[in-house]
């Protein structure tokens, strides 16, 4: 049995949470009065809202079948609904300009010559090798930039497939090509962060190292300094040491301690490492975080800021479920309030972290991913309205990584 945690009051309160009792096993009312109080009575009454919240979102989630990547279906189709009158090969023509154009015919791979970025490309013909036996002839525009490309308010509609996009464009989301190779190249991994199989591993041993009791009560974060979003919690961490560890590293651009908002830049820290701290901070970067996945195998409190960017995966993750959800652009108070929440309900944390783990290592297998790129491409080749022949100006990829 879950048991709800009481917050230090100055007045009686009584507090009754199904969202930790089973339905059959009811749920006993607890009433404590506080002699002390610890927080104000209007930060005290936010807190009751925030468990008032939690409590509606547990109850009102049902998880997924782990079979078939049923998770993550409704992406797919919500995706292609705008291409419900057809895909011309006008569509794909002009699509070109904005990515790499790839055919599968007879069950053969292929390429245009020129591709922007080659480990991407790389990381995604990893996957589209493992399908191309399964996929009907097809072609499709793949954009490997970190940037969407089909806006809805300034393009015309264009079948371009990105990694990541918010709800002003029309791309179609696949899995990004950092799944198996060609994310960012940092100092502690030069090849560009990948293999998410691995990873995978590497993370469950850190999680069962680091358990939840064994975990340091503080909120870590370290990453470049992408956008001025993550000042407030750098500049918290300076104030309050004790609650808060984040500190900026450098990136390409960095050209002194300006760019690290005036303090020497701080050193890497491997994804294992963070498993160390019960609290993770994710920021988006140019786009989505390609680090968003791997924290929640540490079985730590994910604390996600901003809902804008997605990938493929983020819309069956739910906010107060699988992470905290924190708002773009929050303050430093803002910040101290949500962590003085969950330091103060720390069962509630402790389960949102599971759920948070559990959804992210059930259904985001690398069979998951390869099972999204199947489906994707399926339903995507039914919408074409002509039957595609090779393009002899391409490549045929013959073997990947």
């Amino acid at each position: 049995m879950w048991y709800c945690s009481i917050l230090l009051i100055s007045f009686t309160v009584c507090i009754c949470r199904s969202e930790f009792c089973s339905n059959d096993e009811g749920c006993t009312q607890q009433v404590v009065e506080a002699s002390s109080t610890k927080y104000s009575q209007e930060m005290n009454e936010k807190f009751f809202q925030l468990q008032e919240k939690i409590s509606k979102a547990f109850n009102e989630y049902v998880d997924c079948s782990p079979f078939n990547c049923s998770c993550h279906s409704g992406v797919i189709k919500n995706d292609l609904s705008k291409f419900k009158n057809g895909i011309s090969t006008q569509m794909i023509k002009a699509a070109q300009t904005r990515g790499t154009k790839y055919q599968i015919i007879d069950h053969r791979l292929y390429r245009a010559k020129a591709c922007m970025f080659p480990a991407r490309c790389a990381g995604v013909e990893h996957f589209l090798f493992k399908i191309k036996a399964k996929i009907p002839n097809t072609e499709f525009v793949l954009n490997t930039r970190d940037w969407p490309q089909i806006s809805k308010y300034h393009n015309q509609l264009q079948p371009v497939l990105s990694f990541s996009k918010t709800d002003e464009y029309h791309d179609i989301l696949y899995p990004a090509w950092s799944f198996w190779e060609g994310g960012p190249a940092i100092k502690l991994y030069p090849q560009g962060l990948g293999r998410w199989d691995r990873h995978r591993d590497s993370l469950r041993t850190a999680s069962e190292r680091w358990s939840w009791e064994k975990k340091m009560t503080v909120a870590f974060f370290r990453g470049s300094r992408t956008t001025e979003e993550r000042d407030a919690l750098v500049i918290l961490s300076r104030e309050e040491p004790d609650l808060v560890n984040a500190r900026y590293t450098k990136n390409q651009a960095w050209r002194s301690n300006a760019d690290t908002l005036d303090a020497p830049p701080a050193e890497e820290v491997s994804l294992e490492e963070h498993c160390k701290y019960k609290y993770l901070f994710n920021f988006r970067g140019v786009a989505a975080s390609f680090r968003l996945k791997h924290l929640f195998l540490c079985k730590s409190l994910v604390f996600h800021v901003g809902n804008e960017w997605i990938e493929f995966f983020y819309p069956a993750m739910k906010p107060w479920v699988h992470y905290v959800p924190v708002k773009s652009g929050a303050t430093k108070d803002e910040i101290k309030q949500l962590l003085n929440f969950v330091m103060e309900n720390d069962a509630i944390a402790r389960r949102i972290a599971e759920q948070g783990h559990d959804f992210i290592w059930n259904h985001l297998k690398m069979k998951d991913v390869i099972c999204f790129w199947r489906k994707l491409l399926k339903q995507y080749t039914k919408l074409l309205k002509y039957e595609p022949t090779i393009d002899e100006s391409m490549i045929e990829i013959t073997h990947t990584s």
